[in-house]
């Protein structure tokens, strides 16, 4: 039987007189790339910063690899086992690419400030035993060769992957892909797929956010259609693109 690494159900939040969420939840198994889609304003950013500690929910229940969690607080999340990118892209410019990946790897480790301070014996083994894993995630991504470029260099398609390595460093549950693709041109397009079958097949789990439907038909094993923050569908890509409520969500009755 497949192992539930996502359950979350119930899901609501609001601002002010906006009901941005209302009794969302979604199931996700281990391995599976989950995708979360809908129109512009359909709740699918709000719902990921819930999920992920940025908003906190007004309602709901989450459960992470079958122990519940509260997503009151980015770095508790994370520590929990979920790590996400963002569609604006969030590196630290000024550091290289292997920094970029340490920085993520830190959420794992043991050695507190005095160890820090002092340069201790088990702290610069960590520190070593960091870096290595960097460099292998940087190969994993297949931009190795960028390690010592500081990441404002790279090129977008690059930095994005360099997002990914990052969030894989924590050795997440589940990784949250908040629209990956944008900007990306059709060859960067093709990379990234390649990249998320690559992590799929490791038995990763993935949820997605993404606009470009064509991508997320052909990468995801199930969906799920947000509108106006409540929960259009839920299925297999064939299933939801044959939906009359998804159709009309996207594309507008004769009407309009």
């Amino acid at each position: 039987m497949s192992e539930t690494i996502l359950k979350v159900a119930g899901v609501s939040k609001r601002f002010g007189g906006l009901q941005a969420l209302s009794d969302v939840g979604i199931q996700i198994q281990r391995g599976q790339v989950y995708g979360l889609i809908g129109p512009n304003g359909a709740g699918k950013t709000t719902f990921f910063n819930v999920l992920t500690g940025l908003y906190t929910p007004d309602g709901g229940s989450f459960e992470l690899g079958g122990k519940p969690y509260k997503p009151t607080a980015v770095h508790e999340v994370a520590k929990a086992g979920i790590a996400r990118t963002f569609q604006n892209i969030r590196l630290f410019a000024e550091m290289t690419a292997l920094e970029n990946v340490m920085v993520g790897r830190h959420v794992r480790t043991s050695s507190g400030l005095v160890g820090a301070v002092l340069r201790t014996p088990a702290f610069k083994r960590e520190e070593r035993e960091i870096a290595d894993r960097a460099m292998e995630l940087l190969e994993y991504v297949g931009i190795a060769k960028y390690a010592d470029y500081k990441s404002r260099t790279l090129s977008y398609g690059d930095q994005r992957r360099l997002e990914i390595a990052r969030a894989l460093a924590t050795d997440p549950k589940l990784i949250a892909l908040d629209e990956p693709a944008a900007g990306m041109n059709a060859t960067e397009k093709v990379l990234l797929r390649e990249l998320i079958d690559r992590i799929r097949n490791d038995n990763r789990t993935i949820l997605i956010i993404e606009h470009d439907v064509k991508l997320v038909m052909g990468l995801c094993d199930r969906l799920t259609v947000l509108d106006y923050g409540k929960q259009l569908a839920e299925g297999t890509p064939a299933e939801v693109m044959k939906n009359e409520k998804v159709i009309e969500a996207y594309l507008g009755t004769g009407g309009h």
